[in-house]
C-alpha cells in the first residue's frame, strides 16, 4: 500500500530525493510508438523546458533528469535556506509565476495598502505557500499536470495520463546521491536511445557537457563544488570533471555491453568518495531495480528511520551494495 509523502520525506535527514514519473497503459510520453506510428519525440521539450522554469520559481535544486519514452527521472535538492530567506513579497511573486493568487496577494505584491484586519489572512497565505515553494510533492504537480493537459489535449482525449503518485526514494548519502544521478544521466544508452552521453537529448548530463565545453555549468542544474568551484555556498561536493569522466567512461562499458572494467583513475574517484567499484556497474545499471526505498548506507538508514517513526529499518538488505 503506498504510504503518505509525509513518511518519507525527511529533511533533517536529507535535502535530496530520486523521484520518477511514468505514464499510464500503453501512452508514449516520448519517442516512437510502434502501435499508432506517431512520434512524440516534441514532448520531451515540453517536460524539459517546463523543469527548467520550475527551478527558478521553487526552491528545489534539479540535480540530475533524464526524460526517456514512457517516464521521467528527476534528482531533486530541497532548499529550505532559501526559501526562508525570501521576504514575503518575493514569497508571493514566485507564487503568482504558477498560480493566479488573490485579489489581496496582488494588492500586497503591488505595494498597495493592506487593511489591518487583512493581515491575519495575508499571513497565512504567505505561509501557505512558503511551505509549498518547498515541497516536492507540489514540484511535481506543477510539473505533471501541466504536461498531461497538454499531451491529453494533443491526442484529443481524456482522463490519466500518468499513474496516479510518482514514486521517490530519498538520497541519504553522498555515495547514493551521486549513484543515482549516474543512474538516471545514463538512462538513455541503457535504453540504447543513445550511444555517448554528449548524445543523450534531454538529459542533464547533455546540459553539463555543453557547458563544461564553455568552462562553466548550467545555471538551471545544481552546480558541482569540487576543487573548482569551492567559493559556491551549495551545490554538490563532488569534482564535476571527475563525475564526467566517470559517466563518460562507465557509458562506453555500457553501450558495448561488455563487462569490462574501470581504468584506475576511475576507480581511484571511486574510492576517494567510498563508493565500491566493484559494485559501480551494477549500480548504475540496475538502481531501480536494487533500491525500492530510501538509498544510504546502514547507519544514515537507521537515523532516516529514527527520525521518521519507523520501527523497522525496510530495504536494509540494500546496503551491502554501496559499502566497501
Amino acid at each position: 500500500m503506498p504510504r503518505p509523502r509525509r513518511t518519507q520525506i525527511s529533511i533533517e535527514d536529507t535535502p535530496y530525493y530520486h523521484c520518477c514519473s511514468r505514464v499510464v497503459r500503453r501512452a508514449y510520453l516520448c519517442g516512437n510508438d510502434p502501435l499508432s506510428g506517431k512520434n512524440y519525440d516534441h514532448r520531451r521539450a515540453w517536460v524539459e523546458a517546463l523543469l527548467m522554469k520550475l527551478a527558478t520559481v521553487f526552491a528545489i535544486d534539479i540535480a540530475a533528469f533524464a526524460v526517456m519514452s514512457n517516464h521521467l527521472h528527476v534528482v531533486l535538492k530541497v532548499d529550505i535556506d532559501t526559501v526562508n530567506d525570501w521576504s514575503d513579497r518575493e514569497v508571493i511573486e514566485h507564487w503568482h509565476q504558477l498560480f493566479k493568487g488573490n485579489d489581496l496577494t496582488h494588492r500586497f505584491a503591488n505595494g498597495n495598502v493592506i487593511e489591518t484586519y487583512e493581515t491575519a489572512q495575508l499571513k497565512h497565505f504567505i505561509a501557505t505557500y512558503r511551505s509549498r515553494l518547498c515541497d516536492i510533492s507540489w514540484f511535481m504537480r506543477c510539473l505533471n499536470e501541466p504536461i498531461a493537459r497538454q499531451a491529453n489535449k494533443e491526442d484529443n482525449c481524456s482522463g490519466r495520463f500518468w499513474e496516479g503518485r510518482f514514486k521517490s526514494q530519498a538520497l541519504l548519502d553522498n555515495a547514493a546521491l551521486l549513484t543515482c544521478m549516474a543512474y538516471v544521466d545514463l538512462n538513455p544508452i541503457r535504453a540504447k536511445m543513445s550511444d555517448t552521453i554528449e548524445h543523450s537529448n534531454h538529459t542533464s548530463i547533455q546540459l553539463r557537457i555543453q557547458e563544461a565545453l564553455k568552462g562553466e555549468q548550467p545555471k538551471s542544474l545544481l552546480s558541482f563544488i569540487g576543487n573548482e568551484h569551492q567559493k559556491q555556498v551549495k551545490g554538490i561536493n563532488f569534482s564535476l570533471s571527475d563525475y564526467l569522466e566517470l559517466l563518460d567512461e562507465t557509458g562506453r562499458i555500457i553501450r558495448n555491453d561488455k563487462q569490462g572494467a574501470l581504468s584506475e583513475h576511475c576507480e581511484n574517484i571511486l574510492e576517494r568518495i567510498d563508493i565500491p567499484h566493484a559494485n559501480w556497474l551494477k549500480l548504475t545499471t540496475e538502481f531501480g531495480k536494487l533500491f525500492h526505498g530510501p538509498v544510504g548506507t546502514l547507519y544514515e538508514l537507521t537515523c532516516y528511520c529514527e527520525h521518521l517513526e519507523k520501527r523497522r529499518r525496510h530495504f536494509s538488505f540494500c546496503c551491502q551494495y554501496l559499502k566497501a
